[in-house]
């Protein structure tokens, strides 16, 4: 009679182990999808302002170019009167 209810005792202590060790996994593989989607999130994030960060230092670039190249017509403008001044 001992063993009977030693090994019904045991047997009901496997079935815990394992449904305890099931909802375990359950939550590990909810955790290690979530971290998944906060890292897809994250990445999605830290493309977009890049990519807005790349665009503001173009749009920059040209505004700079395009002041040099007005300041060098000007320059330019400037020496042609200045030669036209000093030829008369």
């Amino acid at each position: 009679m001992r063993k009977i209810v030693l090994a019904a005792a045991v047997a009901g202590a496997a079935l815990t182990l394992a449904a305890c060790s099931e909802k375990t996994e359950d939550a590990a593989t909810e955790a290690a999808d979530s971290a998944m989607a906060d890292a897809e999130t994250n990445m999605d994030a830290a493309t977009d302002a890049a990519t807005d960060a790349a665009t503001d230092a173009a749009a920059a670039a040209t505004d700079a170019a395009s002041d040099a190249a007005d300041a060098a017509t000007d320059a330019a403008a400037a020496a042609t009167d200045a030669a036209s001044e000093a030829a008369k």
